[in-house]
């Protein structure tokens, strides 16, 4: 099947919310989304979503290295296989992003553009994204409320994720011990017989501290604990604190490439490993890097916190690969999600059933978020 693209849109929206999402490294005062669109000449859209929410102007930069580098290839000429493309392109934008000295963008920027073709190749063969990548169980997907903050504001959260049907729930630590401790506490206090818990840190440790609080830690019976060190830490770091951890620990939203993922789970550090699609891979590198994954006996979990469409793609890659890993869903409000995906995705007893229309399974209606559009670039063919 051939795709020839005739339109290349990037679309930056920034939506305000009334209470910061903090980490261990900053808060968000805003919610944006980097949403592309490619249009098929025989009318077929594809949507994705790149990377960019924090900082969050980093999401016009991004906008940017997509317009200028790879919608122009994307309108050359016919693309008979998205894999191909991908891996030539990639060849490209590697010794771009070594020149200007910032590899992440350009490939954060090339992972949308995967998606967004994958998602139009499915769109024009009538099937689900999942099948496409390979998926064959219909069954519902475990999912988990994610970002939740700290402080008292996590008892409230959990509570309120509960209410929408989540049964699994993450925290951001890394505020130090008496606070870390004084946020958890609460929460195990009150969970419900089968939830699960867990911690994100969001490399906000240094390795000292990283085995130090590990150990205070394990008072909690965590399902796992996210990014205790920064991910180019030296292995014997990473080593050190899984040793002392009562928990497996996850990682691997900021590791970006094949031979990375392949040296992460040879080390064995992780028990949870947590790709982000739009950040660097797409479906056509990330997928064997999740299968992997599971093969090595690991917990596979998409990495993602953003907007509808990166949402959308998580869901689909993790219903392709299966495992016991669940899908993390941003529990906190932003319009840029809400919005577009209205009642798409159904959340009953901590499970979402798969979409079964064509390609992500909706067509998000960028008119209903229109009040917060920013940079908009469209590129087209002729």
């Amino acid at each position: 099947m051939a795709i020839n693209v005739v339109r290349a849109e990037a679309l930056v929206f920034r939506a305000p919310i009334a209470v910061p999402v903090v980490n261990a490294f900053g808060a968000m005062t805003e919610r944006v989304a980097l949403y592309l669109k490619l249009t098929d000449a025989d009318g077929t859209e594809g949507y994705a979503e790149v990377w960019g929410n924090f900082p969050t102007i980093t999401a016009d930069h991004r906008a940017r290295l997509f317009d200028a580098f790879i919608a122009p290839r994307l309108l050359a000429g016919p693309i008979t296989d998205i894999n191909a493309f991908w891996h030539e392109m990639d060849r490209k934008l590697h010794v771009w992003g070594l020149q200007a000295g910032e590899p992440g963008p350009y490939a954060a920027a090339l992972a949308g553009a995967d998606l967004a073709l994958h998602d139009l190749a499915a769109r024009k063969a009538g099937l689900p994204l999942w099948r496409t990548l390979g998926g064959t169980d219909a069954s519902p997907l475990p999912c988990y409320a994610s970002g939740l903050n700290p402080d008292e504001q996590a008892l409230a959260q959990v509570t309120a994720a509960r209410g929408k049907g989540y049964r699994a729930f993450k925290i951001k630590i890394g505020f130090g011990e008496q606070r870390d401790v004084a946020t958890l506490a609460p929460v195990f206090a009150g969970l419900h017989p089968g939830e699960r818990c867990m911690v994100d840190i969001n490399q906000g440790w240094d390795f000292d501290r990283a085995v130090r609080m590990v150990e205070v830690l394990r008072q909690f019976p965590l399902a796992w604990i996210e990014e205790p060190l920064t991910c180019d830490r030296p292995a014997w770091e990473w080593a050190a604190v899984r040793a002392a951890a009562r928990s497996p620990l996850a990682g691997g939203e900021n590791i970006r490439g094949s031979l990375a993922f392949a040296q992460a789970i040879a080390d064995g550090h992780f028990g949870v490993m947590q790709p982000d699609c739009a950040k660097w891979g797409g479906h056509t590198a990330t997928l064997p890097v999740a299968r992997a994954i599971i093969g090595a006996g690991k917990v596979y979990c998409p990495h993602f916190l953003g907007g509808a469409v990166g949402l959308m793609h998580s869901l689909h890659l993790l219903a392709a690969v299966r495992g016991p890993g669940m899908l993390e869903w941003d529990a906190n409000p932003n319009p840029l999600r809400e919005a577009l995906l209205d009642d798409v995705l159904a959340l009953v007893d901590g499970k979402v059933a798969l979409p079964t229309g064509p390609g992500l399974g909706f067509t998000p209606d960028f008119s209903r978020i229109a009040q917060y559009k920013g940079l908009h670039l469209d590129r087209r063919a002729g």
